[in-house]
């Protein structure tokens, strides 16, 4: 990971660091220079410890932070944007371009402590995030994917590939599986599911359809559906409140099931996307069932059926999402209500959930089925397929 963000921040390749601007002696004491320069001096071995620090970084810190890294670098280094615009096709140059030139005339001095400070604030949250997991917490072993932990009578289910944006792999489905048989069975009131880094998940990961040989298709799609049918069974199935912390974008699989969730509290950098029909395919999660339910028929054609995705203050006002809190304070807020959550009486809200999930869980096993089985035959069409390679064929010009 930290090789991508280096290469990411730095531009594909390190250019040398820009000399010292030297004081000029314009009408300035000569102790004032020297402490003007003894302050450059510490700015810029602070910016070059910054460097190092970064590269210890386990876990993506996410595109918006590597835009800041890379704006103040080459501000710290070269000055203020020099360079052409990119065309509006060439995203990322773009975007890149866009962080740097935003940065005005801030000096190289202001920008190397900018940077500093940054990349101190990044290793101090991923210092913290690790913390939270320790084994003292109530860490459990045996996840990849996923960071489980319990405490304070919550068990928390975390994604965690943030490199991948959380995309669900084969390994994730089945340990997500696990987590949800684990935290139905332990001494925990509720369960919460998150994701680490910008996003919640961007939903199936598409290397799961890669390198498939011809003859294998129809043993994949088979395979797939039932692995399917048993994931969103898990969700439906699940004995205790479940409460989504939806902290980025989600997509796909990650949108479907959270109608399957009791409670689902958003950041308000939340978005909810399920292009099912961009990719060949169809709904799932019992979400052809839930949806037109919770937020009426035409939203959710809107969303199933069109592509439209959601802002988290729309999946709010249409029933999909309970509340929605500013990013800056959402875990804080958020996890103080679930604490509160947590220390009502367990059996309680475990006897009511079921009261209120009895009713629907046939229909929605039901609906579940029928919807793995649309898929399936999906997967073996020629529209998926060819849907899936234009996937990958846009996605390799990045």
């Amino acid at each position: 990971m930290a090789a991508s963000v280096l290469t990411f921040v730095r531009g594909f390749a390190w250019r040398p660091l820009c000399k010292i601007r030297r004081a000029q002696a314009v009408c300035l004491p000569s102790a004032h220079l020297h402490l003007t320069a003894a302050a450059m001096q510490v700015s810029q071995k602070d910016f070059e410890k910054a460097q190092e620090q970064l590269k210890l970084l386990k876990n993506d810190p996410g595109n918006e932070a590597k835009l800041k890294l890379y704006a103040f670098f080459k501000q710290a280094t070269e000055g203020p944007c020099n360079a052409p615009k990119p065309g509006m096709l060439d995203f990322v140059k773009k975007a890149k371009w866009d962080a740097w030139n935003s940065l005005g005339s801030l000096s190289q001095d202001d920008a190397r402590r900018k940077y500093a400070e940054l990349v101190s604030s990044l290793v101090s949250a991923e210092s913290a995030d690790l913390k939270d997991t320790s084994p003292e917490e109530g860490k459990h072993d045996g996840y990849e994917t996923l960071l489980v932990t319990t405490k304070n009578n919550i068990t928390k289910i975390m994604f965690n590939r943030p490199d991948k944006k959380n995309a669900i792999n084969q390994k994730m489905y089945r340990e997500i599986m696990k987590a949800l048989e684990e935290a139905g069975k332990n001494d925990s009131t509720i369960a919460v599911i998150t994701g680490n880094g910008d996003y919640y998940s961007s939903g199936n990961d598409l290397n799961n359809f890669a390198n498939i040989q011809p003859g294998e298709v129809e043993k994949m799609a088979k395979d797939a559906a039932v692995s399917l049918k048993e994931f969103v069974g898990h969700f439906i199935d699940f004995p205790k409140p479940l409460i989504a912390v939806v902290n980025g974008p989600a997509i796909g699989i990650s949108v479907t099931v959270l109608g399957l969730c009791d409670v689902v509290y958003a950041s308000d950098t939340a978005t909810f996307h399920t292009p099912f029909s961009n990719l060949g395919q169809s709904p799932e999660g019992c979400s052809s069932y839930l949806f037109p339910k919770i937020m009426g028929v035409a939203k959710a054609n809107e969303m199933l059926l069109f592509n439209k995705k959601l802002t988290a203050a729309e999946a709010c006002a249409q029933g999909l999402v309970t509340e929605v809190f500013p990013h800056r304070t959402f875990q804080k807020e958020v996890w103080a209500r679930l604490e509160a959550y947590a220390s009502l009486p367990k059996n309680s809200l475990a006897v009511s959930k079921q009261l209120l999930r009895s009713l629907e869980k046939e229909k929605l096993h039901e609906t579940n089925s029928r919807e793995c089985e649309v898929l399936r035959e999906r997967w073996l069409s020629d529209e998926c397929a060819n849907a899936i390679v234009s996937f990958f064929q846009k996605k390799s010009k990045l």
